[in-house]
């Protein structure tokens, strides 16, 4: 049920027949406020301003076409013109009874899209570091929301996995194996890509034969595309390891490298040349740009083959819109890629439109980030100053989530614990960045993550088994009740109200890939929870009749509170 959608459209109708504008509920959905079992309509004030109505007269006249049977109790005028609309609480009692009987929880399918993602991307020989943690969960969170929806979600890890370096990584492989006959781990591999450019640099012979590979692995050489494969296997199979472990949902089957547009390059150059879009500048092929200038006030330049014929990150992205559009009918596609990067894609999106290569109507979208900092302000390293690997992150994230769990709870056996604090403390690190919005950076705090109170993964996961701990001591099933569900009291109302937001919720975070907005829903369910429990009571309630009505309304908050962190990649426990 989204309570706001439905008000929205409500109030739009009566506008209209008041003489409003007919495209007048944006601005009616824009502004609308439900709360504690009211919705307010603040779009009066613009709709009014453009009739050149006072507010008030026009609030008063829309109230007169405004058709509310059975979802409102009372429909009010306050202050200059806002409409106050109370929610009549029986409606609210079987909007909630219907949600927690749905598998859904009440939220309405959609009409489904095939949509793109792409996100995480590592590059092959090094290991993933921090710089790919926002990346990568907030990425999964979108995947995860869009699948809720009933979007046909095609996940792509556009892993760098071509170029010019591996030539030299191949060479350098083909050394190691001939010098030492053992196999390769991926955390010899960060040594293994420094000295092979320091041999690259220091030994002309072999710089030599790193160049040939280069032309041999782009000419599809069977040894080098061997030798190639091999590098990409060892890396993308440890990377596993770490997306299992952030509970991320993508596997091999996702990875689209780079190497996967290399075919397309020669023919989008050619292409570009031929209708006018390319021309040659300094020996190089050249797209000038009105749309960016430089610093000179001139059409920007933008390179797509450099003069000794190599190709750049530019028209691989080219390639890559014009894949995903022709290829994997993508109705919609998602970057998530950091922030810095955003002048470079439009420019290239620029290029796709240009040429045609993708429609007006399929949007390419760059949900940009920013970065994690540590406390001191700066880009989060170690104290030595290098770059901190993620696995190292995730392991003391576990170390430091065991201390935390084993002092609460000295009776649980060590198997327990272990799991529990792979939960918490993974669960930690990937709800304080969900939590945060996107576009902003952000620092990277252990303390307050692993926090108790506030805003963070352990008290969400708390708050959800302090639910489940209420049917535990009421000796009934979550699922299993089956009662009239009444709403008597504000703070019942207020928590159905809040319960019946998922849906809008659900939406926004959909629309705009801001899983931040479910975090603060989802922590205001709760603290909304803890009020009806310590007001409300439950298990003593006067009558059976209003035990088991609240116990259904907690039923609908352990459920939603569950499928919201699902849809966060955030796993939950049953115990705490």
């Amino acid at each position: 049920m989204n309570i706001q959608a439905l008000l929205s459209e409500k109030v739009s109708q009566a506008m209209i027949l008041a003489g409003a504008p007919a495209d007048c509920e944006p601005q009616v959905r824009q502004s609308a406020k439900v709360q504690f079992g009211d919705y307010q309509a603040n779009g009066i004030m613009a709709v009014a301003k453009k009739l050149g109505q006072a507010p008030r007269q026009l609030a008063e006249s829309v109230i007169t076409h405004l058709d509310l049977k059975g979802i409102a109790s009372k429909v009010e005028i306050a202050g200059p013109g806002f409409i106050n609309i109370f929610l009549d609480r029986d409606w609210l009692a079987a909007q909630a009874k219907q949600a927690l009987t749905q598998p859904r929880l009440g939220v309405a399918a959609v009409e489904p899209q095939t949509i793109v993602v792409d996100y995480s991307a590592p590059n092959v020989a090094k290991e993933m570091h921090v710089g790919h943690v926002r990346s990568t969960i907030i990425g999964d969170a979108a995947v995860r929301t869009l699948s809720f929806l009933g979007h046909n979600v095609i996940r792509a890890n556009h892993v760098g996995d071509w170029g010019t370096q591996f030539g030299m990584l191949i060479a350098y492989l083909e050394k190691q194996q001939n010098e030492h006959h053992e196999a390769i781990a991926l955390a010899d591999l960060e040594a293994f890509y420094r000295e092979a450019k320091r041999t690259y640099d220091e030994d002309e012979a072999f710089a030599e034969r790193a160049r040939a590979y280069v032309v041999k692995l782009q000419g599809g050489d069977e040894y080098c595309r061997a030798m190639w494969k091999k590098l990409v296997d060892i890396t993308m199979g440890q990377n596993q390891l770490i997306y299992d472990r952030l509970n991320v949902t993508l596997t091999r089957k996702d990875v689209m490298g780079e190497s996967l547009y290399n075919d397309m390059l020669p023919g989008i150059v050619e292409d570009l040349r031929a209708k006018g879009l390319a021309v040659t500048s300094e020996g190089a092929t050249v797209v000038f740009l009105d749309e960016f200038k430089n610093k000179e006030g001139e059409p920007m330049g933008v390179i797509i083959q450099k003069k000794d014929g190599g190709y750049l990150y530019t028209t691989t992205d080219i390639a890559c819109a014009k894949y995903r559009y022709e290829t994997l009918k993508a109705d919609r596609v998602l970057y998530y890629i950091d922030s810095r990067q955003h002048q470079h894609l439009q420019q290239a999106w620029t290029i796709v439109r240009k040429a045609g290569y993708v429609p007006e109507s399929v949007p390419l979208e760059h949900h940009a980030f920013g970065m994690m900092l540590g406390k001191d302000g700066r880009p989060f390293k170690t104290r030595s100053g290098g770059t901190i690997k993620l696995a190292d992150l995730l392991e003391e994230a576990h170390d430091r989530a065991l201390a935390l769990v084993r002092e609460k709870n000295p009776e649980m056996s060590e198997a327990e614990l272990q799991q529990l604090a792979e939960v918490v403390g993974i669960g930690a690190v990937k709800y304080a960045d969900l939590s945060k919005s996107r576009t902003t950076d952000y620092i990277f705090d252990w303390d307050n993550m692993l926090a108790f109170e506030g805003n963070t993964a352990p008290y969400m996961q708390y708050a959800y088994t302090r639910v489940l701990s209420v049917f535990r001591k009421a000796g009934v099933d979550v699922d299993s009740i089956d009662a009239p569900l009444a709403i008597t009291e504000d703070r019942e109302a207020q928590l159905a109200t809040r319960l019946l937001q998922f849906e809008e919720t659900i939406t926004q975070v959909a629309r705009d890939g801001t899983p931040h907005v479910m975090c603060a829903y989802l922590y205001d369910l709760a603290g909304l929870f803890s009020s009806f429990y310590e007001h409300c009571p439950i298990l003593s309630a006067e009558d059976e009749a209003t035990r088991q009505s609240r116990l259904q309304l907690a039923a609908l908050t352990a459920k939603t509170l569950k499928q919201g962190l699902d849809t966060l990649g955030i796993k939950t426990v049953e115990r705490m």
